[in-house]
């Protein structure tokens, strides 16, 4: 009987059954670090920005906002990087992703 259960459909079962295979679990959670990634992106490619637009002439405030956004930047291609990895493992393994 608790066989034919459809674990993700039914909110009185015991929650983190609903989470029973890799793929139901990766849905929730590689969004969100997804998200995260891009908000931290944007917040650092602004900071960078800033600093260089206060630098006021000074060549160490300008260099260390240039290399605040050649980190965020470096950043964002290592998150889409892995995002394509990510789904080029679950085409392989044949696991629903997204």
């Amino acid at each position: 009987m608790l066989a034919q259960i459809d674990p993700e459909t039914l909110p009185t079962v015991f929650p983190p059954a609903r989470y029973a295979t890799i793929g139901s679990f990766t849905n929730i959670f590689f969004p969100l670090l997804m998200i995260g990634g891009a908000l931290l992106f944007l917040g650092m490619l602004l900071a960078g920005a800033y600093r260089i637009i206060t630098a006021g002439g000074t060549a160490e405030n300008y260099e260390s906002g240039k290399k605040m956004i050649q980190y965020s930047i470096g950043g964002f291609i290592l998150v889409a990087i892995s995002y394509f990895i990510f789904r080029l493992i679950g085409f392989i393994t044949d696991i629903q992703i997204f």
